[in-house]
């Protein structure tokens, strides 16, 4: 691992308002609990914009979703993700000057994110108006050690400065969310969601507690501080905000550093947040700064020991790989209270909720190099069970459980049912990972625990929402992957994913009754699963209609897509994209056009279901058609050309997935990163380059290597194995780094594996 590419970094910074709200996001700092945005702490000057928040994953306030018609069933409220409060400001006044990049003279300044140590920092060489020139170095860190805290630490050197310096250090629990009424992928309105309960003083700890408006939940942050030098130091609550200030002196050559911790509690992992927040600072204070420092190394050194994956022979797009494998466990719920917003926690796009995109996108990752965290989004999953089952019933089923399009704490989102709830396939995507995950560690316990439960509900929707028609099981009205066609008859993906669930439901059942009968017999009886739906889930698997033309030798993206006009994106102007922010919705669902891969992501994650011909027709045929409008796009149509040995284009996705967030092709980076395409990144070197595949039978492994590159590697974990795939020109190696011998197949001829393998590279 070069360790050079775990650094990105950016000098002399522009302070284009564009830029700086860019630079937020990228720089923000995040633990799977909490994340704050990489604002000024100063600030920046009056009519600049700015996303400025700190969030927790899973914490969230109702909003009311108006309907100009108010039809049973559909969303009337939704949740959102909170800023909780602003413990980021630290102004700095030198003689009575007050920093700000925006007067005096910047000599120098840069940013920098040190993936292997875990933390930001931000260096600024400034001269004030009055030719004083100090060097300001600001480290921040969401601690892996220590989830509910987040450090900032201020130092400031003098180079010719003599006399004054003072720090003002705010807490603020007065706050609000962005909102852009101009943008459907961020809030529309503003509302206050944080109501202030008590500001205190508890010793040298400010203490803020406030209330949510509707959900009832509370919400503590913790502020406590640390001096280098001696100085006078004053407290003071202001208009519900808590005030830190700290004067001493400074001689030309001297440091003065300001440590400034804040811990955060919520009310939904704890009974009394207020006590929790005062018990971490506590904690927080006998461990420091250096300690916590050495702790988030090693979290770090760990993740990176199991994940790495290795680019030779392109710096640039091996940097951009770990961005975005750093941006995932930054983003990743830690507990079952949580899960992945599809901005993390870097930002509001999307309000912070969750989609389909974990399961299918991001949760490979996890599967592959951290089942712990797999198992948590698992969890997660059955902790909303109970509410996917109210939404089954709210849409018209009798039994089984629905999970949501887009949810926080399980109640659906999505305010436009077309593109939203109508989206069934969420029930199969959160099935395809579950089972992914037992086939890669063979974890029964946890699917007697929860996975069997939500398979076994999930699968029970099936049933009620198909129907069976000249001895096929059809599937109406529901909208797949592709936001761009909606309510549609056998959607193919839907249906093939159905029936691959259906399947599975009907092998764990029998899996499971024959491995431990007491525990499964505790949860058949709990969801009073019978024989007779059992058999169900095996016809309904069988008699699946599964759309194909024979003429094109493809299969339809649902039975109306191929008799609609095409849609001719060469002729569309470049403004015009992404075409939902400029057509109509039922204008687009009227044209074949795809927003993002549907039946060709199919193909990628069952690719069995279809001979080779199809798959290829069908990727030619749909590659015609798609926008790539989606950041879920670009990734997988890398993989299914890595697939067909389209190698150039796999190469040319690859790298518009890979550099998404980093160069801001989407123009929307500032909204939060698009975290559905960083494991997407991630998949389309181990699924496209690497071709590996897991299934019933085992691992499949068929590597390529891109001609621009010298070579790459990666690791997986495979039941209780660490197996790493090097690829270099020419050859390539499976190593077996720790665990048991294993059957393996290899451009579709098994191995085995005991220690190393090496196979000419096809």
């Amino acid at each position: 691992m070069n360790n050079d590419n775990l650094r990105f970094q950016v000098r002399q910074l522009s302070l284009d308002n564009d830029d700086l709200m860019l630079n937020e996001t990228l720089f923000h700092n995040a633990n799977g609990y909490l994340g704050v945005r990489s604002n000024f702490e100063e600030g920046y000057p009056d009519g600049y914009l700015s996303i400025r928040g700190q969030y927790i994953n899973g914490f969230y306030d109702f909003a009311e979703m108006k309907q100009a018609e108010k039809l049973y069933g559909l969303v009337e409220e939704k949740q959102t993700m909170l800023n909780v409060a602003d413990t980021q400001g630290i102004k700095l006044y030198i003689n009575g000057e007050e920093f700000s990049k925006f007067d005096g003279e910047v000599v120098e300044s840069s940013r920098t994110l040190d993936m292997g140590k875990g933390w930001s920092m931000r260096e600024v060489l400034w001269r004030s108006p009055g030719k004083h020139e100090v060097r300001i170095t600001v480290k921040r860190m969401a601690s892996f050690h220590l989830l509910p805290l987040f450090t900032i630490e201020y130092e400031v050197e003098s180079v010719n400065f003599d006399g004054e310096l003072r720090l003002v250090s705010t807490h603020i629990g007065n706050v609000q969310n962005y909102f852009n009424p101009n943008d459907p992928r961020v809030a529309g309105e503003t509302f206050q969601y944080i109501l202030p309960v008590s500001a205190e003083f508890v010793g040298e700890t400010s203490l803020l507690v406030s209330n949510t408006s509707k959900s009832g939940l509370q919400v503590a942050s913790a502020v406590r501080h640390e001096c280098s030098k001696a100085g006078q130091e004053s407290r003071f609550i202001e208009d519900g905000t808590a005030i830190y200030e700290w004067k001493t002196e400074l001689a030309p050559g001297e440091k003065a550093t300001l440590v400034k911790y804040t811990v955060l509690s919520d009310s939904i992992r704890s009974a009394s947040c207020r006590d929790e927040a005062l018990k971490l600072m506590e904690r927080v204070s006998a461990i420091g700064l250096n300690r916590l420092y050495e702790e988030q190394e090693k979290y770090l050194a760990e993740y990176w020991e199991n994940c790495a994956v290795n680019i030779y022979g392109d710096d640039e797009l091996s940097m951009a790989v770990y961005f975005n494998l750093y941006q995932l466990i930054q983003s990743v719920g830690k507990d079952a209270y949580s899960n992945i917003a599809a901005k993390g926690l870097s930002g509001e796009g999307y309000e912070g909720h969750y989609f389909w995109d974990t399961e299918m996108y991001m949760m490979p990752f996890f599967s592959l190099t951290n089942p712990e965290i797999a198992k948590s989004l698992i969890r997660y999953r059955h902790n909303i069970l109970d509410q996917a089952r109210d939404h089954a019933r709210l849409m018209g089923h009798a039994r089984g459980a629905l999970y949501p399009w887009r949810t926080i704490m399980g109640k659906e989102c999505s305010g436009y049912f077309p593109s939203g709830s109508a989206q069934y396939h969420i029930n199969g995507d959160i099935a395809y990972a579950i089972i992914t995950y037992y086939l890669l560690t063979k974890d029964t316990e946890l699917m007697l625990e929860c996975g069997a439960e939500i398979l076994f509900e999930t699968a029970r929707l099936w049933l009620d929402a198909g129907h069976e028609h000249k001895g096929k099981f059809h599937i109406h009205n529901v909208t797949g992957p592709d936001e761009y066609t909606c309510l549609v008859n056998n959607n193919y993906y839907t249906n093939v994913l159905a029936q691959y669930h259906l399947q599975w439901a009907f092998k764990f059942y029998h899996l499971l009754q024959e491995q431990d009968s007491g525990a499964f017999s505790k949860v058949i009886g709990k969801i009073g699963l019978t024989e007779a739906e059992i058999a169900a889930f095996r016809e309904a698997a069988e008699r699946m209609y599964l759309p194909y033309d024979e003429e094109l030798d493809i299969n339809p993206q649902d039975d109306s897509f191929l008799s609609k006009k095409k849609w001719d994106i060469a002729g569309t102007p470049k403004d015009k994209f992404p075409l939902l922010l400029h057509y109509h919705p039922l204008y687009l669902y009227r044209h074949q056009v795809c927003k993002q891969p549907d039946t060709v992501l199919a193909h990628f994650i069952l690719e069995d279901a279809q001979k080779l011909s199809t798959i290829r027709n069908s990727f030619n045929y749909y590659e015609k058609i798609t926008t790539h409008d989606s950041s879920l796009s670009t990734c997988i149509f890398s993989i299914m050309a890595s697939k067909l040995g389209l190698h150039d284009k796999a190469y040319e996705y690859f790298g518009e997935s890979s550099k998404l967030d980093l160069f801001n092709t989407h123009k929307n980076t500032k909204d939060g990163i698009h975290a559905a395409n960083l494991g997407g990144t991630y998949m389309a070197i181990v699924y496209g380059f690497g071709g590996l595949r897991v299934k019933e039978q085992g691992l499949f492994i068929a590597p390529t290597l891109p001609d621009l590159w010298e070579g790459y590697d990666f690791k997986i974990r495979f039941e209780d194995s660490l197996i790493q795939i090097v690829v270099r020109r020419g050859a390539f190696e499976v190593l077996l780094l720790k665990g048991t011998t294993k059957e393996i197949h290899i451009y579709g001829e098994k191995h085995t594996l005991k220690d190393r393998l090496q196979v000419e590279l096809k």
